[in-house]
């Protein structure tokens, strides 16, 4: 068995016996199972970059991290990746800032991050690397010299190729996928519209079965759904950790259903919809009025792009109109909190609530939906009024799904789920944890590796 080399745009150096969360969960124990490293950034951006990554071991894994300079900072992750590539793939073209600062500044950071791996692979190794930032970085590594296996998942959404031609030089980008064996989407439909954007915009031969004929090379595009281990979210859910928090959120509910979003501060995620909806719900439902209290967290995200501060104006504004109009001198119906919680606590939160709201306008999958899944009592579970628009919305359909956008639907909604029967709630909820509990986290990358070890490499 080759060994494992993971890399994504950050890289957490752990403190020893901490608890991983999400990716890194199945990811270390990829690791651990084959051997091998983790590298990517530190998240640091220092004036000079160091001559060699940092390397230290965590237990057990190995990880090796280099920081940033500042102007590859603003002009790759800041620039490139978060003001161009994130909106354009959740198919805002009207957010995308495009500059071909940016789009060098990103060519060039790549060419150095791959610079930086060349020092800790070895021959044979697998590379797995993750996400948007980092497309271009197989091609780099081809080209000095790289021969093993080498595959590519995409996290977030894919558009269509009438999104995706809005970008300046999309047909180089799509070129860049050709230096992966295997390339891994959250949904089919996002395998699909990246199959159309490769034979509309490069030409290469796309087969059926989701092979790519690039020339001389060839890769394969799959669907791998990205999912978490529910026994963590379980555990997480029922222990004593942080339980003066829970209570108080609990004791200050007095004995109201409580209706919970959690999301980072991201205009993908449909926020303002979103309150909109709530807003709609208390105007044509007089009866929630008073007898239910909603939740937001909104985990600050990207503090220094401008759009995101922008949004949390709006988002600022909306809660104050909102609660102008409704609230009384005993009862808030919208609470906001622009903040981060622990993980465990964030657990707890959704295990209390009666219906978790997870309604972006475009997600790759989004992970808070199952987790609110997970996090449920099992003797008096809650519903979930999900996005249709999201790469979960493909598993779990036994979930009140809806068109984000349908302000009157999401209230519909809202109050179906408050309304809904035990029965029923538990009915729903078996189904959906089913789910889950068969294509968990480690299902995941079982699936990747299994069908990135099945390739032939160049």
């Amino acid at each position: 068995m080759s060994r494992l080399v993971v890399v994504s745009n950050r890289c957490t150096v752990p403190r020893q016996g901490s608890a991983p969360g999400g990716l890194a969960v199945a990811l270390n124990a990829a690791l651990r199972q084959q051997g091998g490293v983790w590298f990517g950034w530190d998240g640091s951006v220092a004036e000079s970059t160091r001559r060699v990554p940092q390397q230290d071991e965590v237990d057990g894994i190995h990880y090796a991290t280099v920081p940033l300079a500042r102007r590859d900072y603003d002009e790759y992750y800041k620039g490139y990746a978060n003001r161009v590539l994130w909106p354009l793939f959740h198919y805002r073209i009207d957010a995308m800032q495009f500059s071909n600062a940016f789009r060098e500044g990103y060519r060039r950071t790549n060419a150095y991050l791959a610079r930086k791996l060349l020092q800790v692979l070895e021959s044979g190794d697998t590379v797995w690397v993750h996400d948007y930032h980092l497309v271009p970085l197989g091609q780099e590594l081809r080209a000095a010299g790289i021969k093993g296996r080498m595959g590519f998942f995409l996290h977030i959404p894919f558009p269509p190729y009438d999104v995706l031609r809005a970008l300046p030089g999309h047909v180089h980008l799509l070129w860049s996928f050709a230096a992966y064996d295997l390339i891994g989407f959250q949904t089919v439909n996002d395998r699909d519209n990246f199959l159309d954007c490769v034979r509309r915009g490069t030409g290469a031969e796309v087969g059926e079965d989701g092979r790519i004929r690039w020339g001389r090379d060839s890769s394969r595009a799959a669907a791998f759904p990205i999912s978490l281990d529910p026994a963590d979210v379980q555990e997480m859910a029922r222990s004593a950790r942080d339980g003066r928090t829970v209570r108080r959120l609990e004791q200050s509910l007095h004995g109201r259903p409580l209706v919970i979003g959690i999301d980072r501060l991201d205009y993908s995620k449909g926020l303002p919809e979103r309150f909109l909806a709530y807003e709609h719900l208390l105007d044509s439902y007089p009866e929630t009025v008073g007898n239910v209290v909603y939740l937001q967290v909104a985990q600050p995200s990207r503090e220094d792009v401008p759009e995101y501060n922008t949004l949390r104006l709006r988002l600022e504004a909306l809660v104050g109109e909102i609660n102008g109009r409704y609230a009384e001198f005993d009862w808030v119906p919208l609470r906001y909190l622009n903040k981060s919680y622990a993980r465990p606590t964030v657990m707890k939160f959704l295990a209390l609530a009666r219906v978790g709201l997870v309604t972006p306008l475009r997600d790759g999958m989004n992970l808070v939906a199952k987790e609110y899944i997970a996090a449920q009592n099992p003797d008096d579970p809650g519903v979930l009024v999900l996005s249709e628009l999201t790469g979960a919305a493909h598993e779990l359909g036994s979930q009140l799904l809806v068109n984000p956008h349908d302000r009157d639907a999401v209230a519909d909604a809202i109050l179906t789920a408050l309304r809904m029967p035990l029965d029923e709630r538990k009915r729903r909820w078996r189904e959906a944890l089913d789910v889950i509990e068969r294509n968990d986290i480690f299902h995941w990358a079982d699936c990747f590796l299994s069908a990135l070890d099945a390739t032939s490499g160049r």
